[in-house]
């Protein structure tokens, strides 16, 4: 039987934090499936295609990773993709408390769904998302931050050249 997780996250954009923890994912089990919440009460920067874009063109070196968007209850999206494990990473214990509400709620619901939580990397325990577009929005480098292809892509929407 195949060992399948869901790594599940809005990923608006995706990060080197969010990329340690797919890697990571990817050498465990035997599929990855990369799950962009489609959340139509948040305004995202990225549209979900191009974060599926995204995140296809900077996992092209994981075969046994995909990307794929959901709406509604993670563990119902789970059992229809038939994985037995959703990763969440966490970067510090202030994480911790909101990740275990939502994995004790996600057992209830599901109690064939577990949930593996997997420390980032200390290098980017102060990563997220939200700080990479403020930081990108005023045209600061995010090179060391996200991947490649999301510096471009981030430039691209805020219009900023690469030389600043």
């Amino acid at each position: 039987m195949k060992r399948i997780a869901i790594c599940p996250g809005s990923f608006d954009p995706i990060t080197n934090g969010h990329l340690d923890i797919i890697e990571r994912a990817a050498a465990i089990f035997d599929e990855v499936i990369v799950a962009v919440l489609e959340n139509s009460s948040k305004a995202p920067l990225f549209d979900v295609e191009e974060r599926l874009g995204l995140i296809r063109d900077v996992t092209t070196h994981l075969p046994n990773v995909s990307a794929d968007a959901f709406g509604g209850l993670l563990v119902e999206y789970a059992a229809e993709r038939e994985a037995a494990t959703i990763v969440r990473g966490l970067r510090a214990v202030s994480d911790f408390e909101y990740e275990l509400q939502i994995a004790s709620i996600n057992k209830k619901l599901n109690e064939n769904v577990e949930t593996l939580f997997m420390m980032t990397n200390s290098q980017y325990s102060f990563l997220s998302s939200s700080i990479v577009k403020e930081v990108a929005k005023y045209g600061a480098s995010v090179s060391e931050l996200v991947p490649e292809q999301v510096e471009i892509a981030l430039r691209k929407k805020y219009q900023v050249s690469s030389g600043q």
